[in-house]
């Protein structure tokens, strides 16, 4: 089974010893819509470049075609 966003963000978390609090306040939003993105595993593209930055991380998302294997 594949791992959620939501639940890689709280692992990057655990591992910089800090909470969602800490990163919603680096990110200028609220705990509780921090808390329910992260439940709902609801993010932009955008969003989760800017969780990367501030969990300094690089996030890359990518498709890869099978017939071809081009990355896009």
């Amino acid at each position: 089974m594949a791992i959620t966003m939501g639940e890689k963000i709280k692992i990057i978390l655990r591992r910089r010893n800090m909470t969602i609090s800490d990163l919603s306040v680096t990110l200028g939003q609220s705990r509780q819509n921090l808390t329910n993105k992260i439940t709902r595993d609801n993010f932009s593209e955008k969003e989760l470049n800017e969780i990367a930055d501030k969990l300094n991380c690089e996030f890359i998302g990518n498709f890869k075609m099978k017939d071809t294997n081009e990355i896009i």
